[in-house]
Order: structure tokens, then sequence, then C-alpha cells
């Protein structure tokens, strides 16, 4: 028997470890992206991405389920915001330091919370409102438009944010017996055809060691990533498992400085630090008021 203590030490390890996943994957990707255009790269990682989550939807019995139309509808919908996810932050991994690529990612949550109090009228007091505005002061110190400093690939990481917000948004409204692994299929399938399209726009690169290794380390952290990650919101408490997901950061600065020589200066720690601080604040207020709300529902005794 378990105990809720041990839930929650589990499920923060199982996070920490997604986390990892996914910042060796954006690791293994910058180093394929050093030799390989985007598209094939997209491609050949999409092969073997496709290939494991059939394997993984087949064994636990995910392929079984049969979406309704509206599941269907939402879920074409999520893999097209998807994939201009991808594209986005590929391009801006690619052309710019792994820490500052993710440090701007971080404020995803942030800008899915204020998508949600625009267009489905979810509600948001000045606290977090207050939160939103310094996080997202955050973002500018890291991209300093205007500024000798400015890398404009950072302007796809703020696209790619913008498309996670409609994923996300996309992805609250399917219904909840929807198979998280049978929806990570489809994305994958839709966005390995999208690297295909994609590279028929010019001639096949040769693909070596070199480029094939990095690829294949790629896909199998993804999975990692997906399947800790999901494995981690079915054990503990989501307020003390959720905020680990800011590992990554540390991920990616540790990978940025050994693998890529990349040191992050003053102002984008700053802003990096600004993200997360806001970001745990606004998903405390976050599941505060659910239980308040929760607590007011509860009949009197």
């Amino acid at each position: 028997m378990t105990t809720p203590t041990s839930d929650n030490l589990r499920g923060a390890l199982y996070m920490t470890l997604a986390m990892a996943g996914f910042g060796f994957n954006d690791a293994a990707m910058k180093t394929a992206l050093a030799e390989l255009p985007l598209y094939p790269a997209m491609l050949i990682r999409g092969i073997f991405t496709v290939v494991a989550l059939f394997l993984l939807a087949w064994a636990s019995g995910a392929l079984r389920w049969r979406p309704q139309r509206r599941d269907a509808g939402l879920i074409t919908l999520r893999s097209i915001a998807e994939v201009a996810s991808t594209v986005t932050f590929l391009t801006a991994l690619a052309n710019m330091p792994i820490a500052s690529t993710t440090a701007i990612l971080q404020s995803a949550p942030l800008a899915v919370t204020l998508a949600a109090a625009l267009f489905l009228a979810e509600p948001v007091g000045w606290k977090r409102g207050v939160a939103l505005a310094i996080g997202f002061s955050g973002v500018l110190l890291i991209i300093r438009p205007g500024a000798d400093s400015f890398n404009p690939y950072a302007i796809f990481a703020v696209g790619t944010v913008i498309a996670i917000v409609f994923r996300d948004l996309l992805t609250r409204q399917l219904s909840r017996g929807a198979p998280s692994l049978l929806v990570a299929l489809v994305t994958s399938v839709v966005i390995t055809l999208t690297g295909a399209i994609g590279s028929l726009t010019a001639p096949f690169p040769q693909v070596g060691p070199a480029t094939l290794i990095p690829l294949a380390i790629s896909a199998a952290c993804l999975i990692v990533g997906y399947t800790f990650s999901v494995s981690s919101m079915r054990v503990g408490d989501i307020a003390f498992v959720a905020p680990f997901r800011y590992s990554i950061l540390l991920w990616a600065l540790i990978l940025g400085v050994v693998v890529f020589g990349d040191i992050p200066d003053t102002l984008t720690l700053i802003g990096a630090a600004l993200i997360v601080a806001t970001g745990l604040f606004t998903f405390w207020r976050e599941q505060r008021v659910a239980r308040r709300a929760v607590a007011m529902r509860q009949p009197l005794r």
C-alpha cells in the first residue's frame, strides 16, 4: 500500500524524467538539424516515433477506440496545431540557444490561462493578471526586440507558444474517454506526413550515422518524455507534481552548456526565472480557486 507522500514523490520523479526525455530530445534534434534540413528530419524522426507509438497504442488497446464526429474534428484541428508548433519550434531550436528556446516555451501555460479567460470565459483575478504580465515581461527579457542581441528566430518560438495555446484549448474539449496514446499517434502520423510532403520540395539529402543516430535518440527520448508525462499525471497530487515540469529548464541549461557551449546571459536567466516564478504562482492560484469552488458545491451536513 502506497502513501500519499510516496505517490507524490513518484509523480515528481516521473515528471522530472519526462522533462529529461523532452530535453534530450531537443538536444538530439538540434544536433541532427545542424546536418539535415527541417522536413527530412521531421520525416525520419516521425517514422521512428509512429512505429513506437503504434506498438504502445496497440498493446494498451487504444486502437479499439472509435471517436465520435466531434472528437474526430477536434483531433484533426489539434494535429494541425501540433504541426505548426513542431515546425516553428524546430526552426527556432536550430537557430537559437536551446536554453532560450526552452525558456520562451515555458510561458505556454501562462498563455493558455490568458486564452482560456479570453475565449472560454474562465475567471482570472487581478493577482493572476499581474502574474501573467510579469511572466510575459520575462519573455521580452529573453527576446529583447529592438536590441542588438535580438534573434529574429525568437519569433518562431513565440509562434510555437501560440500554436500550443490552440492545441491545449482543443485538448481540453476532447471527451474524457479519448485515449492519450491514440491522440498522440494520430498527431505523429500527421507530423510525419508533413515532413514527407515538405521533403518533396528539394532533393532528399544523404543520411548517414551522424544524422540517423541523433534522430533515433530523439525519437526514443520523445517516447520516454511522453510516457512519463502521462504516468506523472496518474499518481500523486497534481499540485505537487505539475511544478516539476519546469525542471526541463535545468536540463536545457546543462545540455546547452555541455553539448553546444551556449552560456545564457544574465537577462536571459532573469527572464527565465520570471517565467517560472509566475507560472508556479498562476498554477497555485488556479488550484486554490478550483478547491474553493469544489468546497462551495459541497452540501451542508
